[in-house]
């Protein structure tokens, strides 16, 4: 019997990180969290876990608070920064809400240590909790100002040894410039880290680039408003832009 098509089934990674934005669980409130989006990109990480793919998540702060934005408006950078971790904790309890909602086990994994709502971040620990199934939604970045959930993601999917990155957006990969205001915008089916460097291409900020590429970590970036887009790029379906 042929298990062509059983091979065609079969997800290209067995690990991954999914990184988002905070501002992805806004839907169109413009502010804060919407239940029914949060719901639907749960549904879509279901779909995943339920190929059999380990799943570790980072979830930006920005539709709650962003560092740098009240830093900008003359409060002090350090604490603006911490604001923002905490700002990350709360989606990430919001997403473990709506996971569990629908059978999957996860862990809320802080970097730094708030026990009474989430567990403190110890890698083996970690990796243990991949192992048996579970979704690990690492909170508060690295637990240190000046970095973003963009580093924090890269640096946690090589601590947890995922095969890829894949990055969440609005739109279904990289462009040479905005889809949304230029309508000569063109789409890169892949590029290089150094072109997303050297072009400033948006991806992710430079550190999070920089040390994907020193430890070889493919980024995949995709629409994550594409109902069954994530599964189905597991699957090498769909439209997206692959740095690597």
């Amino acid at each position: 019997m042929s298990t062509d098509g059983q091979d065609a089934l079969k997800p290209a990674y067995k690990r991954v990180m999914l990184k988002i934005s905070g501002e992805a669980l806004m839907g169109d409130q413009g502010f804060g969290l919407h239940p029914p989006t949060v719901e639907r990109i749960a549904a879509e990480i279901k779909t995943v876990h339920d190929l059999g793919v380990e799943i570790c998540l980072v979830i930006g702060g920005g539709n709650i608070f962003r560092g740098l934005q009240g830093s900008a408006q003359g409060m002090e950078r350090t604490t603006a920064d911490y604001m923002g971790m905490l700002a990350t904790v709360m989606n990430a309890l919001a997403m473990q809400g709506a996971l569990e909602s629908l059978k999957i086990h996860t862990r809320v994994i802080s970097a730094i240590p708030m026990d009474q709502v989430c567990e403190p971040y110890i890698r083996r620990r970690a990796v243990r909790h991949l192992e048996k199934k579970r979704v690990c939604i690492f909170a508060a970045g690295t637990g240190n100002p000046y970095f973003t959930t963009d580093t924090a993601a890269t640096l946690r999917a090589n601590e947890m040894s995922c095969e890829a990155i894949f990055k969440g957006t609005q739109v279904d990969g990289i462009y040479d410039k905005d889809p949304n205001a230029h309508d000569d915008a063109v789409r890169y089916d892949t590029v290089s880290y150094d072109e997303v460097l050297q072009k400033n291409l948006k991806v992710m900020d430079a550190s999070a680039i920089a040390l994907a590429r020193d430890n070889n970590k493919p980024i995949v970036v995709f629409s994550l408003d594409e109902p069954g887009g994530f599964a189905g790029i597991l699957r090498g379906e769909g439209t997206y832009t692959k740095v690597g």
